[in-house]
């Protein structure tokens, strides 16, 4: 009796873990799976899979998906230039076979029909690899035709594409786009959306044709639509009301309309010489959102009942995308919204050039804890703040109005140097504030009688002001430097002073202006200190706008708070 072979070892070679939606995605497909890397080297795959080959998830991920698995008729190793999946993968095309072999655990060899087709997986250019044992049935039937099974691999590679496409923007429009590519051309020549916005009225804002393998909105189609009527039972409307799926088509409308939607949709039709159309609800767990519509012109095969499931699949995990995107942006706009207002008006200085800038960072939730301030002081100088409330929430937002507020009361009744400003500062919030930690730079800048202006400061863990002279010197102000607040140190902070010349320009920032994933701080203080350095001729606020522009990193994942201040240039 042949005892169990154990699984042959192959080179392994480090992959990036698959993300948790991915695993998500390949094991809701219900048929083996697995997703490869541009290399050919597996980094996810599906229970399914595990299951037919009786390998475990761990030894296949990192190993050459060839090697392993890939065999021919008679259990030797397929020579990769006899590999049809092979050849389609490296050419980033899409592939399928009727009959093909893979290795078992045990050794012995499972008989598969596979599809394979090009996978976007987190900016990465991978492979998704669909495959299942053909149905036997009885010897004296004719082998099934491979295509209805492989239509069936091609709606799961479809569905599971949709789902990873959909759920990894959370941007209205992007959404609209990925679903409208993933509609056109491969189930339809024509995709129209149609959305209800929050005012509960509807707008048509897609419709699509392919023309030569490009994506062509027609805009004169786009735009408001007349409203929904609760007794229309016009395939559009009934969509729109969440009521069903249907099939429609020009001869749908040739009737007397019955709503000024049904009058749309027979120019609609018109317009776009659709012969056929399958039209599904967009639906999230809540509401209806609208309705997608799939049309034919060029296809001569009209859409069949028997397609509206897979068009209903795909309205289904739109609306669950769209439904998400809406909450963010409404989040989004509650978040900068309470930050904007939180912020201050710059004083006026005389002789004095001030501006500032907030950008919120890239997702709602990381809006928070950055801030920028600037007030006359009680002697007559001007003070000015620039922090970072650890945290990237609304609680952090919270946390940061209340130590700008406290910060402007101490500083306007203590007439003291900044560093006992902010050392009261610190002992404060740590026992009347839910502020953990913080960084931040405190400062007075004042006229002297030389003319000049001195600036007096201490620096709580905060990265160090920049300070570029007319002639484009550009240096940073590293004295000063003590802990950040709510360490409880007790210690006595530093001040530091410096002169600033006629025409210098300082620039106050937060970190995310200057961190760039992968990168160490020396590169982003680099970078910025060479663009302050190129753009100190422009006027202060065009010099914002650019150094904003060109310095803040793409990867950024992180609110921004900048002020600069620009003294009178020599007489």
């Amino acid at each position: 009796m042949t005892g169990r072979k154990e699984p042959q070892t192959l080179p392994e070679r480090p992959v990036r873990p698959a993300s948790a939606d991915l695993v998500r995605v390949l094991d809701a497909i219900g048929t083996g799976a697995y997703v490869v890397d541009e290399e050919g080297c597996i980094v996810a795959v599906n229970g399914p899979a595990v299951d037919l080959l009786g390998l475990s998830a761990d030894h296949m991920v990192g190993r050459d998906a060839h090697d392993l698995l890939h065999r021919g008729a008679h259990g030797r190793p397929l020579p990769r230039t006899q590999c049809g999946m092979r050849q389609a993968f490296h050419a980033g095309r899409a592939a399928q076979s009727e009959e093909d072999y893979f290795a078992r655990a045990d050794g012995s060899l499972l008989r598969i029909s596979w599809l394979i087709a090009p996978y976007a997986h987190e900016g990465d250019n991978c492979t998704l690899v669909l495959f299942h044992p053909p149905d036997p049935g009885p010897e004296s039937e004719p082998p099934p035709e491979p295509q209805a099974s492989l239509t069936e691999l091609e709606r799961l590679a479809l569905l599971a594409e949709t789902t990873t496409q959909l759920t990894s923007t959370l941007d209205v429009e992007e959404t609209l786009r990925r679903l409208v590519g993933l509609v056109v051309p491969r189930l339809a020549d024509w995709a129209i959306v149609d959305l209800i916005t929050d005012r509960d009225e509807v707008w048509r804002s897609a419709v699509v044709h392919a023309e030569g393998g490009t994506l062509v909105h027609r805009e004169d189609l786009q735009g408001p639509m007349p409203p929904v009527l609760q007794q229309s039972q016009m395939p559009l409307s009934r969509a729109l009301r969440g009521v069903a799926s249907t099939l429609a088509g020009p001869q749908t409308y040739e009737r007397t309309p019955d709503s000024g939607i049904a009058v749309e949709q027979r120019h609609l039709f018109g317009a776009t010489g659709m012969h056929s159309a399958a039209i599904a609800p967009i639906r999230s767990t809540r509401e209806v959102l609208g309705a997608l519509t799939a049309g034919r012109s060029d296809n001569p095969t009209p859409f069949a009942p028997a397609d509206l499931p897979l068009i209903e699949d795909i309205a289904r995990r739109a609306g669950l995308a769209l439904d998400n995107a809406r909450l963010y942006q409404r989040q989004r706009k509650v978040a900068e919204t309470m930050q904007n207002h939180l912020l201050p008006q710059l004083p006026g200085v005389p002789d004095l050039q001030m501006t500032a800038r907030y950008l919120p960072a890239p997702h709602a939730s990381q809006v928070g804890g950055d801030w920028y301030d600037a007030f006359p002081l009680s002697d007559g100088s001007t003070a000015l703040a620039i922090g970072d409330v650890v945290g990237h929430d609304l609680e952090a937002a919270a946390g940061m109005a209340q130590v700008r507020n406290m910060l402007r009361a101490y500083a306007w009744s203590q007439n003291e140097p900044p560093s006992r400003i902010v050392k009261r500062l610190d002992e404060a919030i740590q026992h009347i504030t839910d502020v953990s930690m913080a960084t931040m730079i405190f400062a007075r800048v004042e006229a002297a009688d030389d003319g000049r202006w001195h600036l007096t400061w201490t620096n709580a863990g905060h990265p160090p002001p920049l300070l570029i002279g007319e002639d484009g010197v550009a240096h940073y102000l590293t004295d000063g430097h003590g802990l950040l607040l709510g360490t409880e140190s007790g210690r006595d902070r530093p001040d530091a002073t410096a002169s600033l010349p006629p025409g210098a320009t300082l620039v106050l920032y937060t970190d995310g202006l200057i961190e760039d994933p992968g990168h160490t701080l020396d590169v982003g203080l680099d970078r910025l200190r060479r663009h302050a350095a190129a753009l100190v001729h422009r006027p202060l606020a065009a010099f914002t706008d650019q150094l904003l522009r060109r310095v803040r990193p793409e990867r950024n994942d992180d609110d921004v708070a900048l002020l600069a201040l620009r003294t009178p240039a020599a007489g």
